[in-house]
Formats: C-alpha cells, sequence, structure tokens
C-alpha cells in the first residue's frame, strides 16, 4: 500500500475511528485501526475501520493520492499520534510493507509496526436490501439523541436501561431514555421507507458515535435494524455511504415507559427557560452530597407570579433564589428535586419557554417542551 493523503482530512478520520476502538482488551487487533487504500480509475480512497467487538466503524476519507492499493492494521494511538504531530505538513505519504506502516512528512519518517490485516473483524457494511430500511434527516435523529441520551443509566445492571429506546412507526420516529429516576421521550422526524414498526435498543456509545458522524443536517442517515445489530449508514442513498457504524443492541426488554407519564397533573407553569436553567444553576451551588434536593416553592394563590428556589447544606450555607413565572394554573405546593436532573434537561431545550406540571410533593414532575419532548423527573425527599 501506498498513499498520499491531506494530513488534515486524516487526522479528522482517525480521531472519528478511534472513538469505536478497543481501549482495553486481550486483542491487541482491536485497538488498532485498519488501513485500505483502493482505486476507482483516478479516484483514490482511504477506508478506516475501528472496532470494539460491540462497536464498528468504516470511515472513507477521500482526499487521497492511491499509488498503490492495500491494506495495513496499525495501533491506533501512534497512528493518531504521529499524524497529529505533524501539524506542519500538508500531506502525509503512508506505505505499508508486511505488517508496518511507514510515514513520511518532508522532514521525517515514522515505521510503526502492526498486525496482519487478516487478523481483523470484517468491516462494517450496510445491507442495501434489506426489509425495514428507514431514513431520516441527520439533523432530526442529533436532536432527538440529544434530547435522551443523558438520560440513559450508567453501567446498571438492569442492561435494558443502558441505552436508549429506538421507536420507529408510522413514519414518525421517537427515542426513550430512563435510569429509574427520570425519563426522557423525544418525537420528532419524518421517516422515508417502508411504514412497518421498528423497534430496538441502541447502546449510548453508539449513539455517541453517530452524533459525532453528523456533520450536515440535512444529509440523510439510513438506519437498518437485524436480529442483533443496528446499523446506520451516512450519505446520499444512491451513492456509497461515506461512513458505515454498526453497533451490536442492549439486550432485554425496555420499561413500559408508556405508564410512567402522569396524565392527572393538575398545576402547570410556563417560564423563560433560559431564567428558568439559570436559577436551578445557582441554587445548585449550595447542595452537597447529603442535601442534593432544591425546593420548589409555588404560592397558594391561583395566579402566582414566581416560584422560590432554596437550597441548604449543612456547614456551607443556603441560597434563595426567585424565579418569575409567565403563567401558572393550579394551587400552591412544595417540591423538591435533584437540581442536576432539571438542569439536564433544560440544557436540551432550544426554546425559549418551558412548561413544568405538578401533582403532589410526593408525586413526579413532568417537564414540556411543544409537543416533541416530555420529561419526568421523580421528586426528593426534603429535611
Amino acid at each position: 500500500m501506498k498513499a498520499v493523503c491531506d494530513r488534515a482530512a486524516l487526522l479528522d478520520a482517525i480521531n472519528l475511528v478511534s472513538g469505536a476502538v478497543a481501549s482495553r482488551t486481550p486483542r491487541p487487533q482491536l485497538q488498532c485501526v485498519h488501513l485500505q487504500a483502493t482505486r476507482d480509475g483516478d479516484a483514490g480512497l482511504l477506508t478506516l475501520v475501528g472496532a470494539d467487538g460491540e462497536v464498528s466503524l468504516a470511515l472513507q476519507t477521500l482526499n487521497v493520492e492511491v499509488q498503490e492499493p492495500g491494506v495495513a492494521l496499525i495501533p491506533a494511538d501512534k497512528l493518531r499520534q504521529i499524524v497529529a504531530a505533524e501539524e506542519n505538513e500538508p500531506t502525509l505519504t503512508l506505505s505499508a510493507e508486511g505488517d508496518a506502516l511507514t510515514i513520511k512528512g518532508a522532514d521525517a519518517r515514522f515505521n510503526i509496526f502492526g498486525y496482519p490485516p487478516a487478523d481483523f473483524p470484517a468491516p462494517p457494511e450496510f445491507p442495501r436490501d434489506a426489509a425495514g430500511v428507514i431514513g431520516v434527516r441527520s439533523g432530526d435523529f442529533a436532536e432527538l439523541i440529544s434530547k435522551t441520551l443523558f438520560a440513559t443509566a450508567r453501567e446498571n445492571s438492569r442492561y435494558a436501561i443502558n441505552g436508549v429506546l429506538l421507536v420507529a412507526e408510522k413514519k414518525k420516529l421517537q427515542m426513550v431514555a430512563t435510569d429509574g429516576r427520570r425519563l426522557a421521550l423525544a418525537k420528532g422526524g419524518a421517516l422515508s421507507g417502508p411504514d412497518q414498526p421498528m423497534k430496538c435498543i441502541i447502546p449510548t456509545k453508539a449513539l455517541n458515535q453517530v452524533v459525532k458522524l453528523i456533520d450536515d443536517p440535512d444529509e440523510p442517515v439510513r438506519i437498518a435494524v437485524t436480529e442483533n445489530q443496528a446499523i446506520f449508514a451516512f450519505g446520499h442513498p444512491e451513492e456509497a455511504p461515506r461512513a458505515v457504524l454498526a453497533s451490536n443492541l442492549v439486550e432485554g426488554a425496555f420499561p413500559p415507559y408508556e405508564d410512567v407519564i402522569p396524565k392527572d397533573q393538575d398545576k402547570k407553569a410556563v417560564f423563560d427557560t433560559a431564567r428558568l436553567s439559570s436559577a436551578f444553576r445557582r441554587a445548585a451551588i449550595l447542595t452537597n452530597e447529603d442535601s442534593r434536593g432544591v425546593r420548589m416553592t409555588f404560592g397558594p394563590e391561583k395566579g402566582v407570579e414566581s416560584l422560590r428556589l432554596t437550597s441548604r447544606a449543612a456547614e456551607m450555607g443556603d441560597a434563595e433564589i426567585d424565579v418569575p413565572i409567565e403563567s401558572y394554573e393550579g394551587d400552591g405546593v412544595e417540591i423538591g428535586f435533584n437540581p442536576q436532573f432539571v438542569i439536564d434537561a433544560l440544557k436540551v431545550i432550544e426554546d425559549a419557554k418551558v412548561t413544568i406540571e405538578l401533582k403532589a410533593s410526593n408525586k413526579p414532575g413532568v417537564i414540556r417542551c411543544g409537543p416533541g419532548f416530555t420529561y419526568i423527573v421523580m421528586p426528593v425527599n426534603l429535611q
């Protein structure tokens, strides 16, 4: 293999593919990037592949002059370090002989020992003719991911909530995530493809990688779900995809999330999103592990004009913040929430207004933004 690459484009591709490379594994080949240089007429193509046994990513970079097609399997960390260090070089020449790769700049040469390329798993391929393939606009998909991913569990023994539930039906897409103390549901994104139901749980690592691969919000993303994998293709459907990401699915049954959404909330307050977020961030300053809750106090009169947030931590102090309410329906109520859970939701809301719905101090609260975002958060006990 011998190829002359645009250094900046190569580094971007290595950084993206490295997200799918295993950090710890008894198989050193999975800590490598698989490089394949091909030529189609005068056009050169370098395909980089990373895999960790759960997620695999194949990414193409076009700014390449391929002089000799070939393959190489090289440790990802050293490859990334060398390409990043050659910051003054517009191009780099990669040449492979045996299991080693040589990288040349104007005044430097690096020789890296690798492994036989045949020891690496086959790169992911998108099943073009698979039944049930759906398409969605990249920007819409990224928005649904951002509004749910933060609420997933982290290494919970209930494996099904370590990922995000994806549901496609009636030409619409929705995603749901929960960690047992909160639940985020986002709807939106018109779908292309057959109108048949699709449901699966996608690991958080794969969705984080999907977001990194999106650079044009109008570019389509195609999604295919097999018995044990979700496969994503980025690029125009009539062309070879510029990237293909395959991920094992999370096993298990997702909780019946429809049953968790309260339907009898009789108190409703509308806020300016930025003001409410600022107030919760400030109130959270005087909380700690033992006193993590922030108290929300709505006045007893209908038409109350402000919300009072209070927090207190032993040996630290206390805080009291008033937040204007744009409209309020219902009687007064006091309720406590983990402020970080509220802040996390407000971060992903782009609308200027947000609604909080409540029932009682021991019942979950609901944060809504339009018809597309619903967030349920459990209250905390206040001393």
